[in-house]
């Protein structure tokens, strides 16, 4: 069936082309405008039971640089009924406010949700950063989890970190290395050694997470850094691994750590 605009559409700017920019200063990730060519099709469903919330979230996306279409809808039900005039989704935006993740309606929706909509990843925001909810939340299939205390450009990069592939975690006071390691797998938690003998504590923070392809701003919130420290740490990895862009970094990290 051919597409038609609904009515959750208003407003809604143009696709872009996810791009990453590779250079000494870092990769930086982001939708790109393109002049009517675009890699797909797809929107970002966001669902929220509240109305004025999700619409202005789905405004406020998409005027920081989603680059995607922003679908709003009140419950997966109601996605179901409309999906003919919808676009393929790409992600979806669960908020769940204070909702708790022991629930059983919260994770049958979210199984519901992910069995519906793969591949299509399901980030949850949520209003607080408990580690307990968190956890539960990616054990129930999500690939992020977004407290409502970070900035929307934040949440624009997470969103498009988990379409890219990636799993958006917050590393704040509460989530220690040690709770990351219940949900991702020792190899990719653990710091190798080759690392702390080659860089500094710190710069092996950094190659870990240049290692999952997450973008200079998200490093910098999740190790709690300005942008601009992370920018010098990657030069310093860089010049130490004698790379001249993120690429070899990472080819040369994999060729190390194997």
């Amino acid at each position: 069936m051919n597409y038609v605009p609904s009515e959750f559409e208003s407003g809604r700017i143009p696709l872009g082309t996810l791009r990453r920019e590779m250079g000494a200063s870092g990769t930086k990730t982001d939708f790109e405008h393109s002049n009517g060519v675009h890699d797909d099709d797809r929107c970002v469903l966001i669902v929220d039971a509240r109305t004025l919330e999700r619409e202005c979230l789905a405004t406020t996306l998409k005027a920081n640089g989603l680059g995607m279409t922003a679908h709003a809808v009140g419950s997966i039900a109601e996605w179901q009924r409309k999906r003919d005039t919808c676009r393929p989704v790409g992600a979806v935006l669960l908020n769940i406010a204070g909702r708790k993740a022991d629930e059983a309606a919260l994770s049958e929706e979210i199984a519901t949700i992910t069995s519906e909509l793969a591949p299509a990843p399901v980030v949850i925001l949520a209003d607080g950063d408990d580690l307990g909810q968190t956890l539960k939340m990616l054990q129930y299939g999500a690939r992020g989890f977004i407290p409502t205390s970070v900035g929307i450009e934040v949440c624009v990069e997470a969103i498009a970190l988990a379409v890219a592939g990636g799993t958006f975690i917050l590393a704040g006071n509460s989530f220690s290395p040690g709770a990351a390691a219940t949900v991702e797998s020792s190899q990719q938690q653990q710091r190798p050694k080759e690392l702390t003998r080659i860089f500094t504590l710190r710069q092996a923070e950094v190659v870990q997470a240049l290692r999952k392809g997450k973008a200079n701003k998200i490093i910098a919130y999740e190790l709690n850094l300005r942008e601009s420290t992370v920018k010098v740490h990657i030069r310093n990895i860089m010049k130490k691994l004698k790379a001249t862009n993120r690429t070899e970094v990472a080819y040369k990290l994999n060729e190390m750590l194997q």
